[in-house]
């Protein structure tokens, strides 16, 4: 029989999100997913199982969930309060959620998306081979109170499984390269623009997020002579006002304002994880560097599974104490345990 979760009560923006579909693009549609990639592999690792599943995003805040067989979920992402029947789960660990029982997900403590992972991912049918919603081409929707979505069979049995935290969901420096008219832009400029501390601004989805900043906005002189040409996840495009854009994986395919620069793909989880008011920098990187970074990056991500470690918990909380096997290599109380055999 299929196990299915059950949305009891969905919140503003879940959605069902993989790595995307790529090889789109010449068609008009960009390949989506998940906003913070690095939370796939996450949830992977703490499941035991392919970073290829879908997982639930959950942008903001989550809701409450159901499923009618006991499954094994993973919470990455975005921190946000989590409960079982009201016990206090761990963020960023794999936990049990048995039969019947109510998974709630409140908002996000710290970052912009959470991620819900299931053990053998969601079996919905894939649309272009995906199950990602692109909410901006108009695939897949928004899910909503009362859906249940289909699991696939999970071959694993561990869980109460946690990964060292992550720094990616406060801001911070951002890394790009050059990118086509960054050369358009004069060198006090890129100059002011390096060196201005920017914030988050609460204009922001899964197309782009708006930076904020005090003083004069940012232009260059052919501003309104550039054509519209292919644009990619990650650029910086310098909108009409000045203010510039990050462009994430559900951006246009292209676009005619100029853009800055383009940040580092390793980097695209920072972005999309800061909240409103959140303090960002960029700074320049050779594309030597950048593509050494990247590679860092991928290779960290494929060897997560190596640094996820049990989830130590607290006896004296724990509801389903008496589940665990408790005793093990019983010896005789009359035994001397120093007493050496013949």
């Amino acid at each position: 029989m299929t196990a299915h979760l059950t949305i009891t009560q969905a919140g503003p923006a879940l959605s069902l999100q993989d790595q995307g579909r790529a090889g789109y693009r010449a068609q008009g549609l960009t390949v989506g997913g998940a906003a913070d990639r690095t939370a796939l592999f996450e949830g992977a690792a703490l499941l035991g199982q392919s970073p290829t599943h879908a997982a639930i995003e959950m942008a903001g805040s989550g809701g409450s969930f159901t499923s009618d067989a006991d499954i094994r979920i993973a919470l990455t992402g975005a921190e946000m309060a989590a409960q079982i029947d009201g016990e206090p789960l761990v963020w960023g660990a794999s936990h049990r959620l048995p039969a019947g029982v109510t998974l709630t997900i409140g908002g996000a403590r710290n970052g912009s998306y959470g991620y819900l992972h299931v053990g053998g991912g969601f079996a919905t049918p894939p649309v272009m081979g995906s199950r990602a919603s692109h909410l901006a081409g108009g695939i897949g929707t928004l899910l909503q109170t009362g859906e249940a979505l289909p699991l696939g069979p999970d071959a694993a049995q561990d869980v109460a499984m946690t990964l060292p935290k992550s720094d990616r969901f406060g801001g911070g420096k951002i890394r790009l390269v050059e990118s086509m008219q960054t050369t358009s832009f004069d060198a006090e400029t890129i100059e002011r623009f390096t060196a201005t501390p920017f914030r988050r601004d609460a204009r922001a989805n899964r197309m782009g997020v708006r930076m904020d900043h005090d003083g004069d906005g940012f232009a260059t002189g052919a501003q309104l002579s550039i054509v519209s040409e292919v644009v990619v996840p990650g650029d910086i495009q310098i909108s009409g006002d000045g203010a510039p854009y990050v462009l994430m994986y559900e951006c246009q395919t292209t676009g005619g304002y100029p853009r800055i620069g383009s940040v580092l793909p390793c980097d695209l989880p920072r972005v999309a994880q800061a909240q409103t008011g959140a303090a960002l920098t960029f700074e320049f990187v050779g594309m030597e560097e950048a593509v050494n970074l990247q590679a860092r990056y991928i290779a960290a991500l494929n060897s997560l599974p190596s640094s996820v470690t049990p989830l130590a918990r607290d006896p004296a909380g724990m509801r389903d104490l008496l589940s665990y096997q408790m005793i093990s290599g019983v010896v005789s109380a009359a035994a001397n345990p120093f007493e050496e055999e013949s």
